[in-house]
């Protein structure tokens, strides 16, 4: 028997010159070619593999659309050759859409688990960073909840002194008297006119002026005129007279108001009801029922003493 061919050597290629040809640059494709190009290319921006390739037809390098559009619209220019660049100098790249590998980890259980760990190691982290800025929110919001009460409390404190202050001022200012405040620098005005200084009599002693004897003459005459009226008015006949009040004789006491600051200033009567309405020294208005012999209410908190008071029949 013949024997069996040999096998013809299998011819080799040559890898240098295979990289060669893969490493030459893409001509520019025309706007209507539908040519099918391969996808191993690089974006000059990002180094990786555009999804949207397009290519510039005046430096002939390769970009990703989404890059390259954002560049132009913010400077004008090629990012590698500082060139005038615009959206129309750009062509688009046909490609295959090939998908992305899955990741080697992403390929088995361990790779998988090792992935959820990673994750939520970095949830853990975030969540951490989260809670430590809450807590010093919550001390900020709590420092200054602080410092507001502080200074409220501080301006009520100053209110009262201030009061107080003004009060204390206004009771010396009623008791010191007139004469102690020494000689006034200028002349004091009454009525738009300034009175005359005092003259100083022999002995040293300041002569004050007295009453105008005019006006002595006017209230001698308006005294006897209001005189002669009083002779001429007639007493009612519902008064009582002088007999019948010494008759009068005491059946019950009522003390109405404070005994430190006795004193009745005003009284209101009111006939229907028989209660009677006072006002004294104390600063306090009472209502007392007559038949009773009871207080029906006492009205504090006025600033000064009461002198008048009505009762609405």
């Amino acid at each position: 028997n013949p024997p069996p061919p040999s096998p013809k050597p299998t011819p080799r290629r040559c890898h240098h010159h295979c990289r060669r040809r893969r490493a030459r640059p893409l001509e520019a494709q025309p706007p209507g070619d539908t040519t099918v190009v391969s996808a191993a290319m690089i974006c000059a921006i990002s180094g990786e593999v555009p999804e949207d390739p397009v290519l510039s037809t005046n430096s002939g390098l390769l970009f990703e659309r989404r890059l390259i559009q954002r560049y132009i619209e913010d400077h004008g220019k090629c990012p590698v050759t500082k060139e005038e660049l615009a959206m129309d100098d750009l062509v688009t790249v046909k490609t295959n859409k090939i998908p992305k590998p899955r990741p080697l980890q992403a390929a088995s259980v361990p790779g998988l688990l090792g992935m959820f760990q990673n994750e939520w190691d970095a949830l853990m982290l975030s969540n951490f960073a989260l809670e430590q800025q809450l807590h010093t929110a919550r001390q900020e919001l709590s420092h200054a909840l602080y410092q507001h009460d502080a200074a409220c409390r501080v301006i009520a404190r100053l209110k009262k002194e201030r009061d107080e202050s003004r009060t204390l001022l206004a009771q010396a200012e009623r008791q010191i008297p007139i004469s102690a405040a020494g000689p006034a620098p200028v002349a004091a005005v009454t009525n738009g006119k300034r009175a005359l200084e005092d003259e100083v009599g022999p002995d040293g002693k300041k002569i004050r002026p007295g009453i105008n004897p005019v006006i002595i003459d006017e209230l001698t005459e308006c005294n006897s005129v209001l005189s002669a009226q009083r002779k001429k008015r007639q007493v009612p006949p519902s008064l009582a007279p002088i007999d019948a009040l010494e008759r009068y004789t005491q059946i019950s006491s009522h003390p109405l108001h404070k005994t430190n600051k006795p004193g009745i200033l005003s009284i209101d009567i009111h006939h229907s009801k028989d209660i009677i309405a006072t006002g004294g020294i104390d600063t306090n208005a009472v209502l007392f029922d007559r038949p009773s012999g009871q207080v029906l209410c006492t009205l504090t908190d006025h600033s000064k003493k009461v002198h008048c008071q009505t009762q609405t029949h």
